[in-house]
């Protein structure tokens, strides 16, 4: 039995007529007539009564007609939806994020826009490390992963970087570095003092960059603490307990109780990229809509931030 059958059961069930169906059909009478015929000889039952005026439906044509017209209608509904998560309209995606990375604002507004633009897509959120959500991107386990620096370039992941923002220090208000300055930092200044920083595991391109430079400039940084998050090195700088780095857009974190300065001295310059992580093959078109989208607002921040 194959679906063309059902339909032309139906639709000689619909016109009660072997003519007028064929006609809708496009075919030829004679050839309905032997594919209801082989129909009903695989059912092992009759579908229609013939008479000289066209056919009615026997009690076993109107029990199959209904589910006939349920299966159809199943099919098409799924052929729908099929086309419809074919082309990202519908589907899944797990996105991953750090926590500094979901700090900036680009990518609440890109999630936000992508949920208005594709509200049948079903979105998982989840947070990580760098290091595990490229792992987990290898893996298949999520679709995109959102952080800052990369932690090496596995093979068959993209990266796409959306933007650059710089680092900047974070001190304790009342710290005796701010007495003489109101724009920038030296590196230099602050060689002495303990730092907080976000776990080598964790964030290693952006750890690693900050040791290079200062090694650079002659010293080796005291690190007082490793935390998992960059909010958490924030908080205890406010707690007095050494001083960090952080991605601008991190600047309105604890306004009352820390200090965002300029890191001055810096060679290379410090910064913190913002970097969308994904797998290069069988990427669904829900994920290919996400990245298009992400892209393209990417491209818009850029542009207001050159205007400004």
């Amino acid at each position: 039995m194959e679906l063309r059958h059902l339909r032309y059961f139906v639709m000689v069930a619909e016109e009660r007529h072997f003519t007028r169906a064929a006609a809708r059909l496009h075919m030829q009478q004679p050839p309905l007539s032997q594919q209801i015929r082989a129909l009903e000889t695989e059912l092992g039952f009759d579908l229609f009564k013939r008479h000289p005026k066209g056919v009615d439906l026997t009690t076993g044509g109107a029990a199959f007609l209904e589910e006939a017209q349920a299966i159809l209608a199943r099919v098409e509904d799924g052929a729908r939806r099929a086309a419809r998560v074919a082309t990202g309209v519908e589907g899944t995606l797990t996105i991953g994020f750090t926590s500094s990375a979901a700090a900036h604002p680009l990518i609440p507004r890109i999630i936000r826009a992508y949920r208005e633009q594709y509200p049948a897509v079903s979105i998982t959120l989840q947070e990580g490390n760098a290091g595990r959500l490229t792992e987990r991107a290898c893996a298949g386990e999520l679709e995109v992963g959102i952080l800052r620096a990369p932690v090496g370039r596995p093979a068959g992941i993209d990266f796409h970087r959306l933007l650059v923002e710089e680092l900047l220090w974070v001190l304790p208000v009342g710290h005796p570095a701010l007495a003489s300055s109101d724009g920038g930092i030296d590196l230099q200044i602050l060689r002495n003092e303990p730092f907080i920083l976000v776990r080598r595991p964790g964030a290693p391109g952006m750890y690693a960059n900050l040791l290079r430079v200062c090694q650079a400039a002659g010293f080796e940084p005291k690190v007082a603490f490793e935390v998992e998050r960059m909010l958490t090195n924030v908080s205890l700088v406010a707690a007095g307990e050494g001083i960090s780095v952080v991605p601008a857009s991190m600047r309105d974190i604890h306004r009352d109780s820390v200090v965002y300065r300029r890191i001055l001295g810096a060679r290379p310059r410090l910064v913190a990229p913002l970097t969308m992580v994904c797998r290069r093959f069988n990427q669904s078109p829900a994920l290919q809509n996400f990245i298009r989208l992400a892209r393209q607002w990417a491209k818009e921040h850029r542009a207001q931030a050159l205007r400004k």
